[in-house]
């Protein structure tokens, strides 16, 4: 009996360890994932649907990030297309290191500044990889963070040249001070400026405004995407990750 209660002490005080070492979520933009800060060993996955409102498509992503440090991190992402008459529905492999140059903390708030290296792997023999480059810098302030990246991916072989940027604000709407004793999530709203391009076509200029349910342990986010330019198209996003 008191190796049974031992052993149940154990396994609550291991279980209580690992939820305070849990870090907390934080917000970012909703069309990139490169911001993120991510504690060191503390990893994230985050699981997005982007579908278009006026057709039957659909872009799947899955997103995952592992701090190395607290200054250097990896980051994966893998499409997965939603589309009745498409068979190759598996994306490409993107993956990142992202390593902060650049940090400065302040009196509730701090701002940083990464650079990003990686490649596009292909996961077909047909189709040819990508090595891409670029940047992202982040200001987070009381109740607002401002967030831009680009990111330059230059093609091999055959593969087109491509690229993209995201400008990305966010403010907390509630709470509007923190109490004391703490809170179990948060509100906040987001809108941003995305731009996509690929070598032959002209740069897709599109903006995407969103909500943000901000838990400790994860986040719940969702939100419309509006094409600028080339066409008019509506796509409404969703998506959800987990801090561990």
């Amino acid at each position: 009996m008191t190796k049974l209660k031992n052993s149940l002490t154990a396994i609550v005080t291991i279980t209580l360890l690992s939820l305070l070492n849990v870090q907390h979520a934080n917000t970012m933009a909703l069309r990139s994932f490169v911001a993120l800060p991510i504690d060191k060993y503390g990893y994230i996955v985050r699981f997005s649907y982007q579908h278009l409102i006026d057709g039957d498509s659909g872009n799947f992503i899955t997103s995952v990030a592992y701090g190395l440090s607290n200054k250097q991190a990896l980051l994966f992402g893998i499409p997965y297309k939603v589309t009745p008459n498409d068979e190759d529905r598996v994306g490409d492999l993107s993956a990142l290191y992202r390593h902060t140059v650049i940090q400065h903390d302040f009196l509730s708030g701090t701002s940083r500044l990464a650079l990003l290296t990686g490649a596009i792997v292909p996961h077909v023999k047909d189709r040819d990889p990508a090595i891409q480059a670029g940047f992202v810098y982040s200001f987070f302030k009381d109740r607002y963070e401002f967030d831009i990246d680009a990111l330059y991916q230059a093609g091999v072989d055959n593969r087109p040249d491509s690229g993209r940027y995201d400008i990305s604000w966010q403010y907390r709407l509630s709470p509007s001070v923190y109490p004391d004793w703490g809170i179990a999530s948060e509100l906040h709203v987001v809108t941003e400026l995305n731009g996509r391009w690929q070598e032959g076509n002209k740069i897709t200029q599109q903006v995407t405004v969103g909500l943000q349910m901000v838990h400790p342990r994860w986040v719940i986010e969702g939100g419309f995407v509006k094409n600028l330019s080339n066409n008019n198209d509506l796509s409404a996003i969703l998506s959800a990750r987990f801090h561990f």
